[in-house]
């Protein structure tokens, strides 16, 4: 397993546990994007990704997250994971995680698929 990628997804952990814009902020470059569905226009911009993120944000403690990282290279991470919301469905998540050399990313991509509507 990636260090660098280990401790960002610690770090957006946090982030997502406490809906703090400090840390929320903390994980992307200044100029990073954020794609919540790789098929739309991405979130531009730090500030944007914070302003964004607490207009969906989840309630501290609605769900679990249990990851592996399937593969990393060129500062490009994909990490396997699920997320179990405690009075909700169960996903699957896909992520592209690009990080710069201090371990922020510069552009990150979810696909989640919920299991109870299988395609």
């Amino acid at each position: 397993m990636d260090a660098k990628t280990a401790a960002w997804i610690t770090a957006y952990r946090q982030a997502w546990e406490t809906n703090d814009p400090v840390r929320i902020g903390a994980l992307f470059t200044e100029d990073a994007e954020y794609r919540p569905d790789p098929w739309t226009a991405p979130w531009r911009g730090r500030d944007n990704i914070v302003r964004e993120w607490l207009a969906r944000k989840d309630e501290p403690g609605a769900a679990t997250f249990e990851w592996h990282q399937v593969a990393v290279a060129d500062g490009v991470s994909v990490v396997e994971g699920t997320t179990v919301y405690r009075d909700g469905p169960t996903y699957s998540n896909l992520w592209v995680i690009r990080l710069d050399d201090e371990g922020r990313a510069t552009s990150f991509t979810e696909w989640w698929m919920d299991q109870s509507a299988p395609s």
